[in-house]
């Protein structure tokens, strides 16, 4: 008996939903023996004017660690170097961006004590910025234990649904 054989179903990249993968680094630090953590101020739409994480869309030619080395150095002129960074987790419940389907992979890191708000770095002439601009990028003004900013936030931040002042 001849056994025939049979071709798998080609596979169709068009056939399923397009999805962005994009990175947030939780970056803490102490400052007067009290743990906080850098928030920027978002300066494009979702949520313009928002706190949020530092974070972006991950480039196509570019891995997660790299795409989180370089969303942290493009917002906050803070190097990977000056850092220690790890894979915290993934999030990717439907309808949590409203641009469209995204998956974050979270990022925790921890610098030496932060003194003053870094600064994003101005982009070069001659390459495209790809960073958010952002109007304000700081440490919070008035210290806050990082349990208690975390609690009601960090949810919101790594889910992009309605921000907490809106629930």
């Amino acid at each position: 008996m001849t056994e025939t054989i049979t071709e798998p179903p080609r596979y169709e990249p068009r056939d399923y939903p397009p999805f962005a993968v994009t990175v947030d680094i939780a970056l803490m630090t102490v400052v007067d023996r009290e743990l906080r953590i850098l928030l920027i101020q978002r300066g494009e739409p979702p949520y313009l004017g928002e706190w949020a994480l530092p974070g972006g869309f991950v480039l196509p030619d570019e891995g997660l660690d790299q795409a989180a080395a370089r969303e942290l150095r493009e917002e906050t002129d803070i190097h990977r170097g000056q850092t220690h960074m790890e894979q915290l987790g993934a999030y990717g419940e439907p309808g949590r961006d409203p641009r469209m389907r995204v998956v974050t992979v979270a990022y925790w890191a921890v610098a030496p004590q932060l003194r003053e708000a870094p600064q994003p770095p101005a982009p070069p002439e001659d390459e495209p910025d790809f960073s958010f601009e952002m109007s304000d990028t700081a440490l919070l003004d008035e210290p806050q234990p990082a349990a208690e900013l975390l609690a009601p936030s960090l949810s919101y931040m790594l889910r992009h649904d309605a921000p907490p002042s809106a629930r």
